[in-house]
């Protein structure tokens, strides 16, 4: 059976060159091609990657005796030689590739038999929260190594709606839009889903595939629409006010407002603590009601989430009076009508919120002219305001014409007519000498007109404005509406350097209007004269925080930002940094602007926070803090390395077939999406001798034996591992592979010599020597014990001796 073809489609040829591409898993014994050797050549000769695989016969008929497989050598360097009748080369080595090609005969496999996660309620559908993973170690450019991954069950499945997706691509699991909506972590704190994934692309009836269970515990989500706020309109309290609160569920978030509308302004803020102000007084009767939305971005200005909407209704206060259409209302009534006949409606309007006690009005008659023939001829009923005959039937002749006049009020108000203007109780109230740094909303004067119309009304209101020497609006006027009383209050600092005299001029006004023919004169203003002396005030910034984004790899001295502060005095400022606590920036203390002064690394740290201090040269030296926060952008400047310790690799001894190991390689830069990707090398030759070392994806390589001869015992194989992505960064890993004897799937080596333990040797090494001096020391011992036995026999015989003899 022929398995190859050269690149002529021809199963035999010349000795050339050639690429031949086979399948693996074929049954051996398979021809490849049939060389054809020139004279004198008569024999042929099969070099290189072999593996015990491949041979070659004297007639040059090239064949594999084994099976073939992708994951264990893809491509294998062969080279073939013609030799003569002495064995010299004739022709050759000349190379031959074959090309392993892949066929669907690994199964993929997750990295992981669990995965857990969690996710926050409401979060935005489709954002990953978390990933899964399975490698194939098929080839990843054929459909054998492509892999789809599908979420086959949720538990529990409420409704039989799925709140969870999975990118069928990446693995990565984010919520559906149900999920967002419907998960609570009151009813049900965690789910379990198992995923699957197939490989051929999951089209393939005869596709392999693997299953994991995924855990995900539900958190609570604390980023939440606020209940409805209210707002008495026309506040008098110092704006801006604190109405409401959001908090996204990190901390680190950049808050803003949102617009559901277009209005010209819109009187609202929020601060970077997630705090929203009313930053002016409202009125109901202009705007009853805003809808807007409150936004939380990350650091580089993605939304977070769905922005949240804020609803504010304006409350209703009665500080609106009634009005009329018009001044003179015309009603006829026929000679002779029955007491009692409706001659007509007096209508009036109040601004006020309908259907509230403000806006209840109130119809009386005040006046009847003529009275004749008496008076109280007619009424009008309270509150509808239906004119009615009420003392007798009226006749032409003795008098064609009434006319009356209505008094329409509600529980504070009623119609006055404008006839007087305010006047003040003195028209110059002096001088006035403050410092600049007086504290905004302090109360400095108080002024007072008086109003001789009805009280309490639109036509005796008194509202203040300044009109001439406040061009900036420092100061402010604040009107107590039981005394008309005007509170001069400070509004916005003062500024020496800008205005030192301020010649104020008042006007008191009413807030309706005068009746034609009267107009304000001199006797509703007044005059004032504030005096604004220097303070020496510390420099100011032109913005509270600067921000920059710098590459983490630039330049020492590279500039990467600029600060800007004023001094009211026009005082020199000297700039310096505060809390530089890797010393990675500069300042220049005369422009403000920032340099680097070392190199950057954003792993250490991606977002650097310094303080910049501008102080005063001369005067006080007072000084003033503005922050500045350096984004740093990652670059691939750092090696591979091993994702985890690789300890207790082992292969079983002796090997029958060529050994398969995996390992997974990281780096420490910011993870590019999906994933980086790496190449692989081994290091020695005498590693590749023995070893070789293949891509399985972008993480996870494959170490593989080349051949089965090995010796019991630990080596170290070390890989390089090449990261590609922007530029090249190459590292060295190191894994130490132990060849041993395997039980029941498990590496068993033997107890070895434990520290501090004597071996047998040692020990009887040591016995020996214990015995030794044992037998010195009684040999000694004996010398001694017979050498006084001596000693005492003498001295015995020397005592007899000396004694004389008795008879």
């Amino acid at each position: 059976m022929l398995s190859g073809y050269g690149q002529e489609r021809k199963f035999s040829g010349p000795l050339k060159p050639m690429t031949f591409s086979i399948f693996e898993g074929q049954e051996p014994s398979q021809v490849i091609f049939q060389f054809k050797a020139s004279p004198p050549a008569v024999t042929f000769k099969l070099t290189g990657e072999t593996d015990g695989i491949f041979q070659i016969q004297p007639d040059g008929l090239l064949y594999h005796n084994k099976a073939l497989d992708r994951e264990t050598r893809a491509v294998h360097k062969l080279q073939v030689s013609t030799l003569d009748a002495y064995g010299a080369t004739v022709e050759g080595p000349v190379p031959i590739t074959i090309e392993v090609k892949d066929i669907n005969d690994n199964r993929p496999t997750f990295l992981q038999p669990n995965y857990e996660g969690s996710v926050r309620q409401n979060s935005r559908p489709g954002k990953p929260f978390m990933y899964v993973n399975a490698t194939d170690l098929d080839d990843p450019t054929t459909p054998n190594g492509q892999l789809i991954y599908e979420i086959i069950i949720q538990l529990p499945k409420i409704n039989d709606v799925m709140y969870f997706q999975i990118n069928n691509k990446t693995g990565a699991i984010s919520l559906t839009l149900e999920g967002s909506r419907e998960l609570d972590p009151i009813k049900n704190p965690s789910y379990r889903l198992v995923v699957s994934v197939k490989d051929m692309g999951g089209q393939n009836d005869h596709s392999f595939s693997d299953s994991t269970s995924v855990n995900i515990m539900v958190k609570e989500n604390i980023w939440k629409a606020p209940e409805p706020v209210e707002i008495v309109e026309n506040s008098t309290d110092p704006h801006p006010i604190k109405i409401t609160q959001v908090q996204w569920n990190e901390p680190g978030a950049q808050y803003s407002l949102v617009e559901k509308e277009k209005p010209s302004t819109l009187p609202f803020s929020i601060d970077q603590e997630g705090g929203i102000y009313v930053t002016q007084p409202l009125d109901r009767e202009e705007k009853d009601s805003y809808v807007f939305y409150a936004v939380a971005k990350d650091e580089i200005g993605k939304p977070l989430a769905l922005p949240l909407q804020i609803r504010v209704k304006v409350k209703d206060i009665n500080d609106n009076p009634p009005t009329c259409p018009s001044a003179v209302t015309v009603f006829e009534v026929q000679e002779n009508e029955d007491i009692g006949s409706n001659i007509g409606t007096f209508i009036g309007h109040d601004m006020d919120e309908e259907n509230t006690a403000n806006s209840v009005l109130v119809y009386k008659i005040v006046d009847q002219i003529p009275k004749l023939p008496k008076e109280g001829l007619f009424l009008v009923q309270t509150y509808s305001g239906v004119v009615q005959l009420a003392g007798q039937s009226l006749k032409k002749q003795d008098t064609p014409q009434y006319n009356l006049t209505i008094e329409v009020s509600d529980k504070d108000q009623f119609i006055d007519i404008n006839d007087q203007i305010p006047i003040f109780e003195q028209s110059d109230y002096g001088n006035l000498t403050l410092a600049e740094d007086t504290a905004v909303g302090s109360t400095i004067l108080t002024i007072r007109a008086t109003d001789t119309d009805e009280p309490f009304t639109g036509s005796s209101k008194i509202l203040y404005r300044i009109i001439q020497g406040d061009s900036e609006g420092r100061l402010g006027i604040d009107t107590d509406p039981h005394t008309n009383a005007g509170y001069v209050i400070i509004k916005k600092p003062l500024d020496f350097e800008t205005v030192a005299v301020h010649n104020i001029v008042f006007q008191a006004e009413n807030p309706e209007p005068l009746v034609s023919g009267v107009n304000y004169n001199t006797s509703s203003s007044a005059k004032f004269k504030l005096i604004v002396t220097d303070v020496n005030e510390a420099p100011q910034f032109s913005q509270r925080i600067y921000q920059a984004k710098v590459r983490e790899d630039v330049a020492v001295g590279t500039k990467v930002g600029n600060v800007t502060a004023k001094d009211p005095e026009n005082l020199d400022i000297s700039y310096s940094l505060r809390d530089n606590t890797r010393g990675w920036l500069k300042i220049d203390p005369v422009t403000g602007e920032i340099f680097t002064t070392a190199p950057l690394d954003r792993e250490a740290e991606s977002l650097y926070r310094v303080q910049v201090m501008a102080t005063e040269v001369g005067g006080s030296s007072q000084s003033s803090i503005a922050s500045f926060h350096l984004t740093l952008l990652d670059v691939n400047d750092n090696p591979p390395r091993l994702a985890k310790e690789y300890t207790g690799l082992f292969l079983c001894h002796p090997l029958h077939q060529e050994g398969t190991l995996i390992f997974e390689v990281t780096d420490d830069d910011q993870r590019s999406f999906p994933s980086p990707h790496f190449s692989y090398s081994l290091v020695s030759e005498s590693s590749r001798n023995d070893w070789e070392v293949s891509r399985v994806n972008g993480t996870h390589a494959k170490l593989s034996t080349k051949h089965t001869n090995f010796e019991e015992g630990l080596y170290s194989v070390q890989s390089a591992s090449v990261m590609v992505a922007g530029h090249r960064w190459k590292g060295i890993v190191s894994l130490p592979v132990t060849f041993c004897t395997c039980v029941e799937g498990h590496c068993f080596q033997p107890a070895g010599h434990q520290p501090g333990m004597p071996t047998v040797g040692m020990a009887v090494g040591i016995l020996l020597t214990t015995f030794l001096v044992i037998g010195i020391i009684l040999a000694v011992v004996f010398i001694r014990i017979k050498r006084m036995k001596a000693k005492i026999l003498f001295e015995s015989a020397q005592a007899s001796e000396a004694q004389p003899l008795r008879n």
